[in-house]
């Protein structure tokens, strides 16, 4: 079974062949007496008599004719259908690290329904564009840790990044330096032609056992590139104040404060840049760019399997061409 969706024509200009055909059809037809033997005699009053249908089907040797040399162009015209397959080779896939600050401050409600659940949207659907790298995440705030380790296991990735808390379970504060540490150490054993760090925060460095500049310069000596987000609103923002006894957390304006000139620092000693998000849809651009910027290169091989249909049109037209020399030279013989 023909799948016609499938098939095109090789040489397509033989089609115009086929407006002859019509043409064809009349001259044979109009020369039809001229193709018939003829014989004088004095009388056809017999013949009226004994005359059967045969000669009135004659013209169907000339629609067989037509139809045969019709199906033959299309033979000729060449029908066939490809398969087009790909294979992925040379492929330098890109290390990614996310290290994203928790802390209770990442609870702020200048962004929609906070920083932290805003993050894991953005930051979700950059991991599913990434289709070819390595990414893992480390969060940090008071200290830091690996929740995820390198991985192309993209389901496994935003898995972790939805189930990221703000810091219960881990000190409160901001701890930038352990946290680019933490990332750099997860890096380090790395062989990919580029190893990136998205590093996100929201405040000022407080604590750690590390100093973000000495995290710094580790970094750019084991050949990391450093991107920097601030994320926060300019001014000030309904921040968590404190928790209450029942457990809820109590809001109240605050100022939003980013050492913008530590995580500038960051990233242009690693060959990296500094964004400030001030709201969602820049956090989303935020990310955009960051993805146009590490593209992975890839080698791409297309393969094109041809399977040609000719054959179908030719038998058609052969057999139609057979069937009308059959009739031709047996069944319409037997007249005059």
């Amino acid at each position: 079974m023909l799948n016609w969706d499938a098939i095109f024509f090789e040489n397509p200009e033989w089609f115009w062949a086929i407006l002859l055909l019509p043409l064809l059809g009349y001259w044979m037809y109009a020369k039809r007496d001229k193709q018939q033997p003829s014989v004088k005699i004095s009388s056809v009053q017999w013949l009226k008599e004994n005359q059967t249908w045969l000669p009135k089907l004659r013209p169907i040797l000339y629609v067989l004719r037509l139809a045969s040399l019709a199906f033959m162009i299309v033979a000729i015209a060449r029908p066939r259908t490809v398969d087009v397959s790909s294979k992925i080779s040379g492929m330098e896939g890109i290390d990614i690290i996310m290290a994203a600050d928790i802390s209770t401050s990442m609870l702020a409600q200048d962004f929609k329904p906070n920083r932290l659940e805003a993050l894991k949207k953005v930051a979700s659907d950059f991991v599913e564009r990434r289709k070819s790298d390595r990414i893992g995440i480390v969060i940090y705030a008071g200290e830091s840790y690996t929740k995820t380790p390198l991985t192309s296991d993209r389901g496994l990735v935003i898995n972790a990044i939805q189930s990221m808390d703000f810091a219960s379970s881990i000190d409160d504060g901001t701890a930038i330096g352990m946290g680019i540490a933490t990332a750099v150490n997860r890096l380090k054993d790395s062989e990919a032609e580029s190893k990136v760090i998205i590093l996100l925060t929201d405040g000022v460095n407080n604590t750690g056992l590390i100093d973000p500049i000495t995290a710094t310069e580790i970094a750019k000596q084991s050949g990391v590139k450093i991107y920097s987000i601030g994320i926060g609103t300019r001014g000030k923002a309904m921040s968590p104040a404190a928790l209450l006894p029942n457990g809820q957390i109590q809001y109240r304006m605050m100022d939003v404060e980013i050492d913008e000139e530590l995580m500038k620092y960051i990233s242009e000693e690693t060959g990296g840049r500094y964004y400030r998000a001030t709201d969602v849809k820049v956090l989303e651009e935020i990310y955009d760019e960051i993805d146009d910027l590490e593209k992975t290169e890839l080698e791409e091989e297309t393969f094109y399997d041809y399977e040609e249909k000719f054959r179908f049109f030719l038998l058609i037209g052969v057999i139609l061409l057979g069937i009308e020399l059959i009739l031709k030279f047996n069944l319409f013989r037997s007249f005059v």
